[in-house]
């Protein structure tokens, strides 16, 4: 008895690392929003290639999903994010340099490294899902996301004191300030006992078929749902900085719109994991997506600086209850031995459409407009919201 509640307080404690870590590191990521278009923006060649660092940033974590998932099944997840710290801490220095040096070249560099990193630090809800009991994985994985809080809190507000720390170099103090934040965040992985990758009995567990797998129902709907849900909210808020300087609002405007759109991401997840247990897991997707197309509605009335404000924060609800629903959904869906090949198919498909929506918004919102970023996301969500409701039907 002693034992077990041993046991279960290191399960708790370790659960706790894996939050503190995850919002720590988690804190480049909407300093990275804003920084992807403004930074690309002042030294690109040509204006249509503004977003191309950020996009550039999603290939990356398109390219590093599925290695990233076989070191961790290898090497064990502390190996694994010790090296997603180290890249981030990279891409932060090379940024740095980028702004003051002047080459955009540099800057791609950066986010290719800034974009690895992010993607391991992906696995940390999948990581959190292995420490606890089956029945409490959505929940897991919901506070995972939820600590992302803290990053919506500080990384606009680190963002906004640094920004000029060099001036007249701009940004590069905001890419420095990354550097610190990798190297506190890592401190929590360095303590955390993960719960160890089943690969032992590999060689007796029957060859895991990607196309096999794919081919049930609520795996499909899963890796649909999460690269559908990740790549309307990124084809909304990759351009959303660019968009409201564009209608002469200020960096400072569009930071705090998108401080506010990241609080609107990870706020629900407190009690997301709960919502699924008592309505269940395609109903909480359907509402997701049923609001990242409102959200798109709301960006398609107006360009007033409440519009953003309004579209952004439900964009970022929508994409909560899409995500998580089809995060839980794929780990209820899969076998042990499919786990960590099947994570790094499905985090693939949503680097993926994230890097997709990010090129297609850097184009439309350069060539065309806001209002066109906003209505190309309607066919999509519609074609997602009717492959929900016949799986519903059938379950």
């Amino acid at each position: 008895m002693t034992g077990a509640s041993t046991t279960f307080q290191r399960s708790n404690l370790d659960f706790i690392f894996i939050l503190l870590a995850n919002a720590i590191l988690g804190a480049a990521m909407p300093m990275l929003i804003v920084l992807g278009g403004l930074a690309g923006l002042m030294l690109t060649p040509s204006p249509i290639l503004s977003t191309l660092p950020f996009s550039i940033q999603m290939l990356a974590g398109l390219f590093a999903a599925a290695p990233m998932a076989w070191c961790m099944g290898k090497f064990g997840r502390k190996l694994g994010f010790a090296f997603g710290a180290i890249l981030a801490a990279l891409g932060g220095l090379m940024g740095g340099a980028a702004m003051i040096y002047e080459q955009f070249w540099l800057l791609i560099l950066a986010h290719i490294s800034l974009g690895a990193a992010l993607a391991c630090f992906q696995y940390f809800r999948f990581a959190a899902a292995e420490v606890v009991s089956d029945a409490w994985q959505p929940v897991a994985i919901s506070l995972v996301l939820s600590s992302g809080l803290f990053a919506a809190f500080i990384g606009p507000e680190i963002f906004i004191q640094t920004k000029d720390l060099l001036a007249p170099v701009s940004f590069a103090g905001a890419y420095f300030a990354i550097i610190p934040l990798s190297i506190v965040g890592i401190l929590p992985v360095l303590v955390t006992r993960f719960a160890a990758i089943e690969v032992k009995d590999d060689s007796n567990a029957p060859e895991v078929s990607i196309r096999a797998v794919l081919s049930r129902k609520p795996v499909a709907l899963a890796v649909a749902a999460a690269s559908i849900s990740g790549g309307i909210m990124v084809l909304l808020m990759t351009p959303t900085p660019l968009a409201m300087v564009a209608c002469g609002f200020t960096d400072a405007n569009a930071s705090d719109v998108i401080r506010w759109h990241v609080i609107a991401m990870f706020a629900p997840s407190f009690v997301t994991g709960l919502i699924i247990k008592r309505f269940g897991v395609v109903n909480v997707i359907m509402t997701g997506v049923a609001l990242l197309a409102l959200a798109a509605g709301l960006a398609i009335s107006g360009i007033e600086i409440h519009h953003f404000y309004a579209s952004l924060i439900i964009l970022g609800v929508g994409w909560n209850f899409g995500f998580i629903g089809a995060t839980s959904l794929l780990a209820a869906s899969l076998k042990p031995h499919e786990r960590t090949k099947m994570q790094g198919v499905n985090d693939t498909c949503v680097a993926l459409a994230f890097t997709f929506a990010s090129f297609s918004s850097g184009v439309l919102v350069t060539s065309f407009s806001w209002t066109i970023v906003a209505i190309s996301a309607l066919p999509i969500l519609a074609i997602m919201m009717f492959g929900l409701m016949m799986f519903r039907k059938e379950v």
